[in-house]
C-alpha cells in the first residue's frame, strides 16, 4: 500500500480532555442535585422549628438551634448557587471544545480531501503518476531487500482516437472512466493501476514468482479491454470496442530503477502497438 495513503487518526489530546471535562461536569451536576435536596430538606425543618416556637412557649434552646439551622441552611444555599455557577461554567468549557473538535474533525477531513485529489486522477479517480511513482519507489526497495520479481506494464488504448471524433469527448470520457474500472477490478491489494495521461494507463505487478505470471495478466487486460463499451448518444446507445497496446518491464531483468523501468515497458508498448497490439517485452529477439 502506498506510504502516503492517509491513516485513521488517534483521539486527540482535546477530545480526551473533552470526555474527562463531561464526566466533571457529570459529577458535579449529581452533587449539585444532591446539595439542592438537602438544602430543601433543611428548609423543610426549619420551617417546622418556627411553626412549633409558635404552638409552644418559647425556649431558649430550640431558638437557638433555630439560629444555627437556619445558618446552616444560608450556607448551604450559597453553596449550591456557588455549584450551580460551576456548573454553568463547566457547560460552556464542554462547549466550546466540541466546536473546537468539531472545527479539528472538519480541517482534519479536508485535509484528507484534498490529499485525495492530490494524488488520485480526477476522472477516473486512479492513482496518478506522482502516486504511482511512490509506490513503484516504495515496491523496488521491497523487492531489492527481499529478492522479489515485480513488473511494470505500460497500457495503450487503440482505436480510442476514433471514438473521440465520432461520438466526442464525453463519450471518450466514459471509455476511460470504463476500462480504468475494468484495471482497477482486476487489481490484487499490493497492486497497483495507474492513469498516466490521455489513454495511457501504468499498471504495477509485486511480488511475482514467474514471468509468465506478468504474460497472462497482460493477456487478462486485453480481453477485457476489447469487451464493448455501452455509450449514451443522442440516437440511443451504442456499443464501442477499443483495443490496447502493452508494453512489459520485469525488474530486475529490464530495469533496476522506476524510471528505467517505465522507459522500458514504454518502449516495449510501442514494439506492442507496431506488432498490431497485444502485449510486448523491449528485447532483441
Amino acid at each position: 500500500m502506498s506510504r502516503l495513503t492517509a491513516k485513521p487518526s488517534e483521539p486527540s489530546p482535546a477530545s480526551t480532555t473533552t470526555l474527562k471535562l463531561t464526566r466533571v461536569l457529570d459529577q458535579s451536576e449529581q452533587i449539585n442535585s444532591v446539595v439542592a435536596q438537602c438544602a430543601d430538606e433543611l428548609s423543610s425543618v426549619n420551617s417546622a422549628f418556627k411553626q412549633e416556637l409558635v404552638n409552644a412557649p418559647p425556649q431558649v434552646a430550640l431558638e437557638q438551634a433555630l439560629e444555627q439551622s437556619e445558618a446552616v441552611e444560608s450556607k448551604v444555599q450559597l453553596c449550591a448557587e456557588d455549584l450551580s455557577a460551576v456548573n454553568q461554567a463547566l457547560k460552556a468549557e464542554v462547549k466550546e471544545r466540541h466546536l473546537l473538535e468539531d472545527e479539528l474533525q472538519a480541517s482534519r477531513d479536508r485535509e484528507a480531501l484534498a490529499l485525495e485529489a492530490a494524488l488520485h486522477d480526477p476522472l477516473t479517480s486512479l492513482p496518478n503518476r506522482g502516486l504511482f511513482n511512490d509506490r513503484l519507489e516504495h515496491g523496488l526497495a521491497q523487492a531489492k531487500r527481499h529478492g522479489w520479481t515485480l513488473a511494470v506494464m505500460f497500457i495503450d488504448l487503440d482505436g480510442f482516437k476514433k471514438i473521440n471524433d465520432q461520438h466526442g469527448h464525453h463519450a471518450g470520457d466514459v471509455v476511460l472512466q470504463t476500462v480504468a474500472s475494468r484495471l482497477k477490478a482486476m487489481t490484487r491489494e499490493d497492486d497497483t493501476v495507474s492513469r498516466h495521461g490521455g489513454d495511457e494507463f501504468l499498471y504495477l505487478l509485486m511480488a511475482l514468482k514467474l514471468e509468465t505470471d506478468a504474460i497472462a495478466v497482460a493477456s487478462k487486460i486485453i480481453a477485457s479491454i476489447n469487451e464493448p463499451c455501452e455509450l449514451s448518444t443522442g440516437e440511443g446507445t451504442v456499443a464501442v470496442r477499443v483495443g490496447c497496446s502493452i508494453g512489459i518491464a520485469i525488474f530486475p531483468a529490464d530495469g533496476a530503477t522506476d524510471a528505467s523501468l517505465i522507459a522500458t515497458a514504454d518502449k516495449a508498448m510501442y514494439r506492442a502497438k507496431r506488432n498490431g497490439g497485444g502485449y510486448a517485452f523491449d528485447r532483441s529477439e
